[in-house]
């Protein structure tokens, strides 16, 4: 106890940190599998893992990863069959940052899909990382 008091600040930063920790722990759990861009990008490549943009005809003709397929999210429950065919392929959800294509998880685990990732930081994360992007029409 005494080690503490002398040294408060030293315990204080370790729960802090701990704290920081759990936070992020949670926050990955929540959306399900989350993938980095580069774990992304190795199942795709290894994998023959489908990329799918949930997000709106603007924002992905306006930059998306090559070879996404655009499915909105309001249309994913309707359109979970097409993906249903391309089973047991992986799937990657991607939207601009992270959080609808995290919706798009339990959308479509609730369909029955397999393998669904979702990609952390979106298509944010993805350029970030230097990884291109394709403009317009796929």
């Amino acid at each position: 106890m005494e080690f503490l008091q002398q040294n408060w600040y030293w315990a204080a930063l370790a729960a802090v940190s701990g704290g920081l920790l759990v936070v992020d722990l949670l926050r990955n759990r929540s959306g399900g599998d989350m993938l980095s861009p580069l774990d992304a990008t190795l199942k795709i490549n290894r994998e023959d893992a489908l990329v799918v943009d949930v997000r709106t005809q603007d924002d992905f003709m306006g930059g998306h990863i090559v070879g996404a397929r655009h499915i909105p999210l309001a249309e994913l429950e309707k359109r979970a069959p097409e993906l249903e065919k391309l089973q047991p392929r992986p799937v990657i959800l991607c939207c601009q940052s992270g959080s609808r294509s995290a919706n798009a998880v339990a959308i479509l685990r609730k369909a029955g899909i397999g393998q669904v990732f979702n990609l952390r930081g979106g298509v944010m994360e993805w350029e970030r990382a230097g990884l291109p992007l394709a403009r317009g029409r796929k």
